[in-house]
């Protein structure tokens, strides 16, 4: 009776034992997947595009990268952008015609459960370094934005300025990577956009002098063409009541016009993942936002003369 009772009591600790170490291994299997849920699975894709010829004719294609969300699914490199009806890595056209029919014939991989999962859904997949790699093509230097490294970040539901890094002359003694800063995506139903409004410039250093690159410190939610403030200063001169000349300085606000309109664009390469992003622009392009009402300031400069200064009111998408 003894050894069937101490045989019981075995059974007993060996199944709390198994039970207990069950437990334990779901546990960690939860702990395991949650914490890969919450940092998702975003990696730098490579992904080719064409953005041109030498200064010999021949193609140039850059790995600009791609930030994808969903790492289990098989990676395809994007090289053709209809843009560019040559666009491609290869280097006769025969290739460029044979990989675009090709492509044509695949059809995109849906991601499948068994893919690693993707960002959470209050988060996107987006670049966290970007890397300006300037070409000399035919037509002259042009500036290509190359991310380097992805990762999921939160989307926040209002209009805000974000940090947005940007290396300038990558592996060479004057790389800098300066803080330009980039405008948040909040869903908006009524048509406005979170766009830029104000500006500052940081000094950085390059193998022929200083340059100065443009950084966004504030935004706001406007038309997709819109007026921004832009002041300018000037000297007036005046005369008192007793006739006595004296200057003063006058602050005339003269604006400009910022945003994108489908005509006049002179984007050369637009971002696949993000149509908004232009990664290359063409040589002293505008983007088809112009003044459409201005007004007149006129006053006295110091040389005597009268002078006129005119500043935007509102501006319009050119047709």
């Amino acid at each position: 009776m003894e050894h069937h009772f101490l045989g019981f009591l075995y059974l007993c600790s060996m199944f709390i034992s198994y039970s207990a170490a069950y437990e334990e291994a779901v546990n960690r299997q939860n702990d395991r997947r949650n914490l890969f849920a919450e940092r998702g699975c975003c990696k730098r894709q490579s992904n080719f595009v064409y953005i041109g010829q030498d200064i010999s004719g021949s193609p140039v294609s850059v790995d600009v990268g791609l930030c994808r969300s969903h790492c289990g699914v098989p990676q395809r490199i994007n090289n053709y952008n209809p843009i560019f009806p040559g666009l491609s890595k290869h280097s006769s056209m025969l290739d460029i015609l044979k990989n675009k029919k090709l492509r044509e014939r695949i059809s995109e991989p849906s991601p499948s459960s068994a893919s690693e999962p993707s960002c959470p859904q209050e988060s996107t997949c987006q670049p966290t370094k970007i890397g300006i790699e300037r070409v000399l093509l035919f037509q002259g230097f042009h500036e290509v934005e190359v991310i380097e490294d992805c990762q999921c970040s939160l989307t926040p539901e209002e209009c805000i300025r974000m940090p947005f890094l940007k290396t300038y002359f990558p592996d060479t003694p004057f790389e800098s990577t300066v803080d330009v800063g980039k405008c948040s995506s909040p869903k908006s139903s009524t048509g406005l956009l979170c766009s830029p409004t104000k500006f500052d410039t940081v000094v950085i250093e390059s193998p022929n002098g200083a340059e100065i690159v443009n950084t966004v410190e504030n935004c706001e939610m406007k038309e997709k063409c819109y007026r921004v403030s832009y002041l300018e200063y000037y000297y007036e001169v005046v005369y008192s009541s007793n006739g006595i000349k004296e200057e003063r300085l006058m602050e005339i606000d003269v604006g400009r016009c910022l945003g994108g309109c489908s005509s006049g664009s002179h984007c050369l390469l637009r971002d696949s993942r993000n149509r908004d992003h232009c990664m290359v622009w063409a040589e002293g392009s505008g983007n088809g936002c112009v003044p459409q009402d201005y007004e007149t300031h006129t006053f006295r400069s110091k040389n005597g003369h009268v002078r006129s200064v005119f500043a935007i009111k509102n501006c319009k998408c050119q047709i």
